[in-house]
């Protein structure tokens, strides 16, 4: 069980993976992994670098992890992002075995684990996430996406 100390931790950790995101142009995302209270897979939005509609920070994030860990399976692993997952990656966390999501920003248009959609709970799959909280540094991580919208309109 994490600490609130601990769950803003790595949320600021996500949001710095957010802020990469925003420096490369990209909708500002951010995530991490946490494994045994380390960092085991970081990944931000490279969907307009890497031209690749699957590039979402938090399925870089899992492939990270996984990479790191030689598994597929995350057993154990805390997935900590900025914004509510959409659908892709909410099913990318439950095929991943994540136990646990803490989120930022709530999705009211693509949300999959609370808002629209509660696809890591849905009870007949294989796997459910064990718990899922919203809304942690909400204010930070809205900022972030509004101010890079706002941006994007000002440019056009």
């Amino acid at each position: 069980m994490l600490t609130s100390t601990e769950i803003e931790r790595w949320m600021y950790e996500a949001i710095k993976e957010a802020n990469r995101a925003m420096y490369s142009k990209e909708v500002p995302i951010g995530c991490v992994i946490i494994y045994n209270n380390q960092i085991i897979g970081r990944g931000y939005n490279q969907v307009e670098g890497l031209q690749d509609p699957t590039a979402h920070a938090e399925m870089i994030a899992i492939t990270s992890a996984s990479n790191t860990i030689k598994s597929r399976r995350l057993n154990g692993a805390t997935i900590f992002v900025t914004k509510e997952p959409c659908a892709m990656c909410a099913g990318a966390i439950v095929n991943s075995r994540i136990d646990n999501i803490i989120f930022g920003a709530y999705d009211n248009e693509a949300g999959s684990c609370s808002s629209i959609y509660q696809l890591c709970k849905e009870p007949r799959f294989n796997h459910q996430v064990k718990s899922i909280h919203g809304g942690i540094l909400s204010d930070e991580c809205e900022f972030l996406l509004k101010d890079f919208f706002k941006k994007q309109r000002d440019i056009n």
